[in-house]
């Protein structure tokens, strides 16, 4: 399966995410966003980074970028597409899914292992994970603070949206604890921690679980290639 990884200027996590796609079986693909065409890839990653400088709001520019254009529309169409972090900032600058992420409650940047629950595993990103299983994966942003109004909160708890919540520690302010989110469809999915980090024993979080540790964040890319392979 052909997995497209957007590059933008700024964008730092475009090789990790490429080399996860990799690992779990598939086929990386490098999108430069400024190009139209999607190369008849299955999926799209839009990593973290610091697309375009992070100018006006994070993710903003980048969400008008032509490739932007092509990916908007495919994702409409039922195209898988993960945002990560910078990703996800530019998911929901694309208004591909609801709300908006500001500067951490602290004022800080953070980076840490960080514990999540899998609130929704029928995505085409998250379908090899238990409901409530605990996993751990890097967690690095300065503006990481899911917010949205009252009423979008409400429809995100009564639909099943949520696809993660942090654990024990909200890191950044997010409201209902969210870390990521998914469409209706479930081919999109945003989060802010960065799975990307933890796909190989020993250069990830250390779960204590021998089998486990430093992959919990492989399951998303193993998750869409199932997902493509029973479509």
């Amino acid at each position: 399966m052909k997995i497209g990884v957007v590059t933008f200027p700024g964008t730092l996590d475009d090789r990790d995410a490429a080399r996860a796609v990799r690992l779990a079986g598939g086929e990386a693909v490098s999108l430069w966003h400024a190009d139209t065409n999607l190369h008849k890839v299955d999926a799209v990653v839009l990593p973290g980074g610091f697309s375009y400088g992070d100018y006006l709001r994070c993710g903003a520019i980048a969400a008008q970028a032509p490739v932007m254009e092509s990916i908007i529309k495919a994702a409409k169409g039922g195209l898988p597409v993960l945002g990560i972090c910078n990703g996800f900032q530019v998911l929901v600058e694309s208004h591909l899914l609801p709300g908006g992420l500001i500067r951490n409650e602290h004022q800080h940047f953070i980076c840490r292992d960080q514990k999540l629950i899998v609130e929704s595993n029928t995505t085409a990103w998250t379908n090899q994970f238990s409901l409530n299983e605990e996993i751990t994966i890097p967690l690095k942003n300065g503006e990481g603070g899911y917010i949205a109004t009252d009423e979008t909160l409400k429809r995100l708890e009564g639909e099943g949206l949520i696809t993660f919540r942090y654990k024990e520690v909200n890191p950044n302010g997010s409201m209902n604890d969210i870390a990521g989110l998914r469409n209706e469809r479930g081919n999109v999915v945003g989060l802010m921690p960065h799975p990307e980090h933890a796909v190989e024993p020993g250069f990830g979080p250390d779960t204590k679980i021998a089998m486990r540790s430093g992959v919990d964040g492989l399951k998303f890319f193993t998750s869409v290639i199932n997902s493509l392979v029973n479509a």
